[in-house]
This record gives C-alpha cells, sequence and structure tokens, in this order.
C-alpha cells in the first residue's frame, strides 16, 4: 500500500465524532490562532512564534516582521535582544530542516519533535557505505565541536582534525545561489559540506544559531548557549509538535502535517494515531481535517467580526501550513504566491485570503511600501492597508511611511 494511502486510512480510522462547521468558521479560527484577527501584547513578542509553529527564518528579516506584525507596539531592535542578548529567542533548523524563530524554552520541542527529518540524512550516509560505529563517531564530534558558537568553515576544520578526515573545498556555501567554495569533510568515499555536518548533527542532538562572526553564522549547542535549558525526549516532542501544529493550523490532515515537518507518510500516521484521543474530526463545508479536542469550542465560536487587514512577510507560517493552497489563494494568482523555487511572496491577507502581494525599498526618506492588490479595493480596506504599512513602518524603525497601493 502506498504510504499516503496508509496515513490516510489510520486518519479516517482514528476518526471517532465529527465536527460540521462553516468554512467561515475555519478562516477566523486559524486568524485568531495565529495572532492575525487581534494582535498579541508587547509582553507576549518571545511567546507568540511559539503559539504560530514558528515563525520561518531562512531570511532572518522576514522571520523577525512576522512576528512584528503579531505584536501590537513591537520594535525590530526588541527581536534582536530577545536572540543575541536575553536568548529568549533563538534561530534554529526545526521543521523540514528549515530555519525557524522560536522560544528557547520551547526549542526542544520543536528540535526533537522534527529530529526524525534529520535522521533520514543519517539513513543516506549509511546507505552510501559509512558504518553506523564511524557515523555515530562522526556526529558526536560535530556535537563536541559546538561546545562555543562556530561558523560552519571552522566546524569542518575542527571536524576534519578531532577524527582524522581529510578536507576538500568544492563550491557549495550555504544558502540559495551560494557559489562560494567551502570545506568538506572527506568521509571515507563520501565526501560531506559542512552544512550537511550541521544536518546530521540535528538527528542526535540540539543546537542553534548563535551571533554572526563577520558576515558568517555560527551555530552552538543549546545546553551551552541557553541558561535554562531542558530537554525532552523526541517521542514527547513528537506528539507535542503535532499539538502545536494542530492549536495553530487545524483543521489539518496527515499529509498536511507530513508536508509541514518533513516526516514520511509511516512516521507521521505513527504521531497522528498517538494522539488520536486528543483529536476530533472536522467537517467544514465538505472539507475534512482534525482539530485538537480542547480547540472545538473555539473553532465552533469563532468569527472574523471586521475585516482583517495585515501585510504578511515572506515565508509567513500563516501561508505553510497545508498541502493545498486553495484556503489561501485562487489558481489564477497562485504563482504570484506560491513561486518558483519554493519562494512564498509577501502577501496582503484580507479576510485570510491572498489579495494582493506587496515589497518595500529603503528611500532617503524613509520606506516605501508597494502593494498591488489582484482586485480593486474598497476606500475602507485600502485605508487599513495604509494603517498596517504605518505600523510595519514603525516596526522596522522608520517613521515616514510612504504607501503605494497600485
Amino acid at each position: 500500500m502506498p504510504r499516503v494511502s496508509k496515513a490516510s486510512s489510520m486518519e479516517s480510522q482514528s476518526a471517532k465524532e465529527v465536527v460540521s462547521v462553516s468554512s467561515r468558521q475555519v478562516v477566523a479560527f486559524r486568524l485568531a490562532k495565529h495572532r492575525l484577527s487581534a494582535k498579541a501584547p508587547r509582553a507576549a513578542l518571545t511567546s507568540v512564534p511559539g503559539e504560530i509553529g514558528g515563525a520561518q527564518a531562512q531570511l532572518l528579516s522576514a522571520g523577525q516582521t512576522s512576528i512584528g506584525i503579531r505584536v501590537r507596539g513591537s520594535k525590530l531592535t526588541d527581536l534582536s535582544t530577545a536572540l543575541w542578548k536575553d536568548r529568549t529567542l533563538v534561530k534554529a533548523w526545526c521543521m523540514r530542516r528549515t530555519m525557524f524563530l522560536i522560544p528557547s524554552a520551547e526549542l526542544a520541542l520543536f528540535a526533537r519533535g522534527s529530529a526524525l527529518r534529520a535522521e533520514r540524512e543519517m539513513r543516506w550516509v549509511r546507505g552510501k557505505g559509512v558504518p553506523e560505529a564511524k557515523l555515530e563517531k562522526l556526529v558526536g564530534a560535530v556535537l563536541e565541536a559546538m561546545e562555543e558558537p562556530i561558523t560552519a568553515t571552522n566546524l569542518a576544520v575542527a571536524v576534519s582534525k578531532s577524527m582524522g578526515y581529510p578536507l576538500k573545498y568544492k563550491v557549495g556555501g550555504v544558502g540559495w545561489g551560494n557559489r562560494s567554495r567551502v570545506p568538506w569533510v572527506d568521509v571515507g568515499q563520501l565526501a560531506l559540506p559542512a552544512s550537511y555536518l550541521l544536518h546530521l548533527a540535528g538527528s542526535r542532538g540540539v543546537y542553534c544559531s548563535g551571533p554572526n562572526n563577520g558576515n558568517e553564522s555560527t551555530f552552538v549547542r543549546a545546553d551551552k548557549w541557553l541558561p535554562h535549558w531542558k530537554d525532552v525526549q523526541q517521542s514527547d516532542a513528537e506528539r507535542r509538535l503535532l499539538a502545536r501544529y494542530l492549536g495553530a493550523n487545524g483543521p489539518s490532515t496527515i499529509s498536511d502535517f507530513i508536508i509541514w515537518t518533513g516526516m514520511t507518510a509511516g512516521d507521521a500516521a505513527r504521531v497522528w494515531a498517538e494522539l488520536a484521543d486528543d483529536t476530533v474530526q472536522v467537517n467544514a463545508d465538505g472539507l475534512k481535517g482534525s482539530v485538537l479536542r480542547d480547540d472545538v469550542d473555539k473553532l465552533e465560536g469563532a468569527d472574523v467580526g471586521g475585516p482583517v487587514v495585515r501585510l504578511l512577510p515572506f515565508f509567513d507560517s500563516f501561508l505553510l501550513g497545508h498541502r493545498s493552497h486553495g484556503n489561501i489563494v485562487g489558481p489564477e494568482e497562485h504563482s504570484q504566491v506560491y513561486r518558483k523555487a519554493g519562494w512564498v511572496s509577501q502577501v496582503l491577507l484580507v479576510d485570510g485570503r491572498a489579495a494582493g502581494v506587496w515589497a518595500q525599498e529603503k528611500t532617503d526618506r524613509g520606506l516605501e511600501i508597494k502593494v498591488r492588490p489582484f482586485a480593486h479595493l474598497s476606500p475602507k480596506i485600502a485605508a487599513m492597508v495604509r494603517d498596517e504599512a504605518d505600523e510595519l513602518g514603525s516596526f522596522l524603525g522608520f517613521q515616514d511611511v510612504k504607501t503605494k497601493i497600485a
């Protein structure tokens, strides 16, 4: 039986009751859970990323903005302080082996809960002929080298020295389109770039980003970086991660969870089954999914109320919770939001739907925000877009914000 079919079968077997709601209630529920219909107080700055399932941050500025638009009166400098001074936020590889900003207190939940994705890389290396004992020793050496913040380049050098493996310098720096020459560790007949060593380490230990060393990122073990570090068992973290996912993105399916985490269908079905007693199946105008039992009352009572207008940054979490994007954008505009090479645009969101895209540009006088709607905006919505742009400019530290709506 194909794996996805197995996951779908497990989902149907775990359903014990069905709650019927409207698609509008689902939208209202998700907007509230993502802190988009009502912004959080400033005191919640470091907890909001955990509530929404992490702020995706392969572009750090996008991750920071994703938090800022959800927290009333927040400033970009607040997030820098939380990341590098107070260490109440961390930047770390989690779901899909992608960078996220998450609360430090929940790093173990997100990192351990998504570690199965890193374990797939371990299996790949074993399949290339690297013996189990040698691979485990290699991963141990990587984690040992991260007792202090260290760049990927210096990490490869340190592992080469400790393990006696030679280095090769090849094209393949960290980041999309990076053509710089970086060290690769020669493990027998298999050469591994420094970035891949980090992915392997994520299957066994927990680490996060440290402060930059010049233009290079650094990485450091969580137990050495976070003053109140507390680890959790992987099995417990997986169940809690699913609960966190459903809490922000429900009603959802196993297929959605697979896409969100990067787990295999079999692993996702196992975790889903372990949480079955805590979930309820939902029928929303014919579309079916599961939601946490504790959230049923909130879902049934959800109401958008007045218009909700937000300027979402690149890769915002609200846009990434489901396999299908039909709940966000129609087929005509899909390619303008979900672009080639995995890029997700900056989106004008109106009542939970993509109503346009936008861009920003720093000028001599301040910040210019250009909004290109997919259809004509009413005067009321246009005024709310300008208000939202002003708040975004304030978060980014600009007093003069000019908004152009094409």
